[in-house]
């Protein structure tokens, strides 16, 4: 394979996978500190995580507190004082003061589990752990002998250690004790009620996906060991269980999917003084033309929520006096992973606007400033110039994307080569943020020459639950020509060269990329990136099930057909491609699995259209490993260059 991994402006392969990423921002309840944690990626996916600190407001270096290979899940104490982390395992805690860190971290818990939850509770005596059992000597005896069969029926009995239980850490005792009223059930999000009170819970009937995100339910769950109390189904994969109080006592509200995935929305219970239902959940969010992406619980108030909002990232806050959300400010570009301090008189998020990537900002929600720099690297970089976009569909939707010219060219030095790449979901969106990642390549392609164009058709999110649902049922219909229409467009204001157009994507994009091709045959090249080819297969093996039939709009058991999965599927179509397709996926992808992949493949083989095939071993649906995402990123810039050409080619 012939590659070309530097570009201009100095834009390396390296570079764009290299540096460290931030994630899981948590701010002090006092708002004076800033905790985080950062990862690289490593060879065969060992890669190496770091836990750093920084004071809220600007004025201080941030400190690093520890490292290693799996530092995570940093929470603090309801009173600021200790910070909680693990370390490959081990239950840390860090004390610190108003002058920063006091003293080394000690260990307050080994578990030889996995444990994928933290909430240290009021009075800091207890911590929730939300975790996995330990291997008893017998399940590490079968491991060994490859004793592992497993009867479905009995998944519960023999793969417990897979199923996560909420368990109560004595920080004086060191005990650790499974909560009571929970037996049989997977849990998934835990939050305290803010005065010290019980736990709201939400939990699975089992830990795989299909069936689990379809059995959310609601439980309140006290401290002193009785009965949990089950206020009934939340929706599809419910999670970020929020209390809050109101004028009628408290409530519970929790964001949750319609059945097909498409369109969040937050809903509310109110919890009488016993921890049952005071009545029916309602929806919150009804009509609002931002989508809800994350919900906080606040201590001393009402929740916050990061709505999508087009491009762009708002902040909402619950209004208790008529149930409805209110913007309180907004940020050009991506922001998540929302961290409250008490009152919200601080915030944390992680943030990239259209030239700078992904880091830690955090200060009063109106006003926040950087604290993290993980990519020092890519300071310098001669980026193409982003520019925001909008047209209309043929039925006059309004519609939004981003469009990444060359470096240091603009529209007058059309046409250009054009690559368009979708994002997943569909319900995910391109926001006006850096496109520099090993699956988001619109700079790197940008610096070969190429004007990218990134399109958030309907069923993305960003525009309210009612857009987003245009999809269900008929995934490549009206979304498809979103697409059409926005690339006709810049063929006709002179910026894309229709003779050398180009499409790709991940995961729905990557659908969506295969079903360009079987519809029409304007594109020279295209990229299939862990993208599904029929729909029938993705609902028997995929994680999300009859989600995705929801989607493709059938199961396969209905009887005999046709069906409509059939009209939906580009595996259906195959025999009218004749665009050169590059085929990406991970070999232990459980998202969308690899055999949808050697079925497109298969079925190109049998029409004797050109493609390729690469099969990237150990990596799941996003991947892990270092050489992997260069692999990725120079395959992807050398087809299109091999196909469409350079830029001089035109």
């Amino acid at each position: 394979m012939s590659v070309v991994s530097e570009g201009a402006g100095g834009l390396t392969a390296g570079l764009m996978v290299d540096g460290a990423e931030a994630a899981d921002p948590v701010i002090s309840p006092d708002g004076r500190w800033v905790a985080w944690v950062t990862s690289a990626a490593g060879v065969r996916g060992q890669g190496v995580s770091e836990l750093w600190l920084a004071p809220v407001g600007g004025g201080g270096v941030p400190v690093r507190l520890a490292g290693g290979a799996r530092v995570r899940l940093p929470r603090w104490s309801v009173d600021s004082a200790w910070l909680f982390y693990l370390a490959d395992g081990t239950l840390c805690r860090l004390r610190v003061t108003a002058g920063g860190p006091a003293g080394d971290a000690g260990t307050v818990l080994r578990w030889g589990g996995e444990i994928s939850g933290l909430a240290p509770l009021a009075g800091g005596w207890l911590v929730a752990v939300v975790a996995g059992d330990e291997l008893t000597e017998d399940d590490e005896r079968r491991q060994g002998e490859g004793d592992d069969a497993v009867a479905w029926s009995e998944r519960v009995a023999r793969q417990h250690w897979l199923w996560h239980r909420l368990r109560l850490l004595d920080l004086a005792s060191g005990e650790l004790t499974v909560a009571a009223g929970l037996a049989g059930r997977h849990v998934v999000g835990v939050a305290q009620r803010p005065d010290g009170g019980p736990l709201a819970v939400v939990s699975w009937d089992c830990p795989e996906y299909e069936p689990g995100a379809f059995t959310s339910r609601l439980h309140i769950v006290g401290l002193d060991g009785g009965a949990a109390m089950d206020l009934g189904r939340l929706g599809l994969e419910a999670r970020c269980p929020a209390w809050w109080q109101g004028t009628d006592g408290w409530h519970v509200a929790w964001l949750a999917f319609g059945p097909s995935g498409c369109g969040a929305v937050v809903l509310d219970v109110a919890v009488a003084a016993d921890g049952t239902a005071a009545g029916k959940p309602r929806e919150l969010t009804a009509g609002m033309t931002a989508c809800p992406d994350e919900l906080v619980q606040v201590a001393g108030g009402p929740p916050l929520a990061l709505f999508a909002e087009g491009l762009d990232t708002a902040l909402f806050r619950l209004d208790p006096a008529d149930l409805s959300f209110r913007r309180v400010t907004g940020w050009a570009g991506r922001a998540g992973e929302l961290s409250v301090s008490d009152e919200a008189r601080a915030i944390a998020v992680l943030a990239s606007t259209a030239y700078a990537p992904c880091d830690v900002s955090a200060g009063p929600p109106g006003s926040l400033i950087q604290v993290s720099d993980t990519r020092p690297g890519l300071r310098g970089i001669a980026w193409g110039t982003q520019e925001r976009l909008s047209w209309r569909a043929p039925d006059g939707l309004e519609l939004d994307g981003v469009l990444v010219l060359p470096p240091g060219r603009d529209r007058a030095d059309g046409p250009f080569p054009l690559v368009t790449v979708i994002h997943g979901g569909p319900y995910g969106r391109w926001a006006d943020e850096l496109m520099a990642s090993w699956w988001s390549w619109g700079q790197w392609l940008a610096a070969a020459g190429y004007a990218v164009f990134h399109p958030n058709p309907r069923g993305s999110q960003g525009h309210g639950r009612a857009f987003a649902e245009m999809v269900v049922r008929a995934v490549g219909q009206d979304e498809w020509t979103d697409i059409v229409a926005g690339i006709d467009e810049l063929v006709a204001d002179g910026v894309a060269d229709p003779a050398r157009l180009g499409i790709a994507g991940w995961s729905h994009g990557g659908f969506m990329a295969a079903w360009a091709v079987t519809q029409t045959d304007r594109f020279r090249a295209a990229l299939m990136g862990a993208g599904i080819a029929d729909w029938a297969m993705q609902v028997g093996v995929g994680e999300q099930g009859r989600a995705e039939a929801d989607l493709g709009g059938s199961f396969g058991w209905e009887g005999p057909g046709p069906h409509r999965h059939d009209q939906l599927s580009p595996i259906s179509y195959t025999a009218k491609v004749t665009t050169p397709v590059l085929i990406l996926h991970g070999q232990d992808d459980t998202n969308v699995p690899v055999g949808q992949a050697m079925y497109f493949h298969r079925a190109l083989i049998q029409f004797g259209t050109e493609h390729e095939l690469v099969i990237y071993p150990r990596e799941n649906h996003s991947f892990a490993e270092r050489a992997h995402k260069i692999d990725v990123l120079e395959r992807t810039r050398s087809w299109f260059t091999r196909w469409l050409g350079g830029p001089a080619d035109g």
